[in-house]
């Protein structure tokens, strides 16, 4: 006799599955959140639907017949097959797509460039989250999230990560605090206590490591204590040095915007190279969503370092 999956019998047959591997209708209930008594009816109406005797009930115990068994694995089969074909096609539908991000650069450069990127794709769903904590595989599969941009050093030996935009480091200060300190010339001019820090750029950075590397890179001594304003954001120390606060360690992919329109102004005109670059990571190479913003982030950065580089040129 061929059985028509009617919505009756795949409910009996859940309540089945679920008492049929908790060996009891009442923790059967506890994990659909029906009652014991539903349970056990919608179990006895398969029963009267089959013809056989599923479970051999007593006051202490609920033990599986011969054919209830043989239900059992089948049904469990079944339904395992149904959640994996369920979950494959909601990891690889248009549900939004979760992007773990460093905060100053998606705020300052990933945001303002989203919107093309879903004009582009108009079925796209991009969800950003703003975070500098490290990323491994273990943390992006519990927390469900499929791609992640950091600033760091690239080190990534369970993640697919790509390096898709280099970074240059530059000291920048607003006009007026330029206009204000004409006796700073030189590196050696400028006190420590000027110097406005993101206290850990990268995951385990060491501390003051920008402005180590900037003032290595221009043969300039590196200070023996470092007294300026410390913040836990790169954006918070660039905000700082806008309302003249000090002088900031600014990275070009945050800052050019600011240098073109005249907010900020290198104090020194020599860009360094930064230890640390962008990378795109992922688990779950494959997908079409993030092959598409993979993609989209190496064409913006092409442009974007097109850009910057001509910018670069007319410091020397």
């Amino acid at each position: 006799m061929k059985y028509k999956l009617s919505p009756s019998l795949l409910t009996w047959l859940r309540c089945f599955d679920a008492a049929a591997r908790n060996n009891s209708f009442t923790k059967a209930a506890a994990e659909l959140h029906v009652t014991q008594g539903s349970v056990s009816q919608q179990v006895k109406r398969l029963e009267d639907h089959l013809g056989v005797v599923l479970f051999h009930r007593t006051r202490r115990s609920l033990v599986l017949s011969q054919d209830g068994f043989r239900l059992a694995i089948a049904v469990s089969q079944s339904f395992q097959v149904l959640d994996d074909a369920l979950g494959q096609l909601r990891r690889n539908g248009n549900q939004a797509l979760s992007l773990s991000c460093s905060p100053s650069f998606a705020m300052v450069w990933l945001t303002p460039r989203l919107g093309q990127l879903l004009r582009e794709n108009p079925d796209l769903s991009v969800r950003v989250h703003g975070e500098f904590q490290a990323l491994d595989r273990y943390r992006m599969e519990e927390e469900h999230i499929q791609a992640g941009i950091r600033f760091d050093l690239g080190r990534y030996s369970d993640l697919y990560a790509e390096e898709f935009l280099d970074e240059w480091l530059i000291p920048v200060a607003s006009p007026s605090f330029i206009a204000a300190h004409p006796e700073i010339k030189q590196p050696a001019d400028l006190p420590s206590a000027f110097m406005l820090h993101d206290a850990m750029p990268w995951d385990n950075a060491k501390e003051y490591t920008e402005w180590n590397t900037w003032l290595e890179g221009v043969d300039s001594p590196v200070p023996a204590t470092h007294d300026g304003q410390h913040f836990n954001l790169s954006q918070l120390a660039i905000t700082a040095a806008l309302t003249g606060q000090g002088v900031a360690m600014g990275r070009m992919a945050l800052v050019l915007d600011d240098l073109t329109k005249g907010r900020l102004a290198p104090i020194f005109a020599t860009p360094v190279r930064s230890k640390a670059s962008y990378y795109f990571i992922s688990n779950s190479q494959g997908m079409e969503n993030i092959g598409i913003i993979e993609t989209w982030l190496n064409r913006e950065s092409k442009r974007f370092q097109q850009v910057r580089d001509a910018w670069l040129k007319t410091l020397r």
